[in-house]
């Protein structure tokens, strides 16, 4: 079942109506205040996301839930020209890490792409009108392997990951980008 779908910016008092939505949600759905607790963190670490990510942020917000899998979507236009997304596919392959170091950096890299910036993505190589997707769990397994190896950054990595409420509630993040929309789904399972 889909909740309806609002407005949400991070210069005005929107993201408090993505809270009472997320509230109506878990009530109407008849959730237990532990998962009440949990749905309510994980939209409110969403929102935090869009103060952070950038100053002029506008897009919707809404959940989306089939029995016990709730998945919270945030959905907003970005400034990414062709140009910019062929930067961003071409350095998502070559490895450079410039900007952008972490868990929220990696998220923000979506909304406010620069160049030189490395996020790990699973796209078809050479098609630069494929969807462009991060997840989260990928990447906890990239710093696991990182850690394993002793790479340069990698405990900086895993100390980030391990602050993070998304990281540690959320089964998973995806964030994808395709043309001048970027989508960011957080999936929990709540029984």
């Amino acid at each position: 079942m889909k909740s309806d779908v609002i407005e949400v910016s991070s210069r005005d008092d929107r993201i408090e109506d993505a809270l009472k939505l997320t509230e109506r949600v878990a009530a109407y759905n008849e959730l237990s205040p532990k998962n009440v607790l949990h749905l309510r963190l994980l939209a409110e670490e969403t929102m935090c996301l869009v103060r952070a990510i950038t100053e002029d942020l506008r897009g919707q917000f809404w959940i989306v839930n089939n029995k016990d899998n709730y998945e919270l979507h945030l959905t907003a236009r970005t400034s990414v020209d062709p140009l910019q997304r062929e930067k961003l596919l071409s350095a998502s392959f070559s490895g450079k890490n410039e900007a952008h170091r972490g868990f929220i950096g990696k998220i923000r890299a979506f909304f406010e792409p620069m160049e030189g910036v490395y996020v790990p993505l699973a796209a078809v190589p050479g098609d630069v009108d494929a969807d462009l997707t991060w997840s989260m769990s990928t990447y906890q397994l990239q710093v696991q392997q990182a850690m394993e190896q002793k790479q340069d950054g990698a405990t900086e990595a895993w100390d980030e990951l391990e602050k993070s409420v998304l990281a540690h509630l959320a089964d998973d993040v995806k964030v994808s980008i395709n043309g001048f929309d970027v989508e960011m789904i957080v999936y929990k399972k709540l029984s």
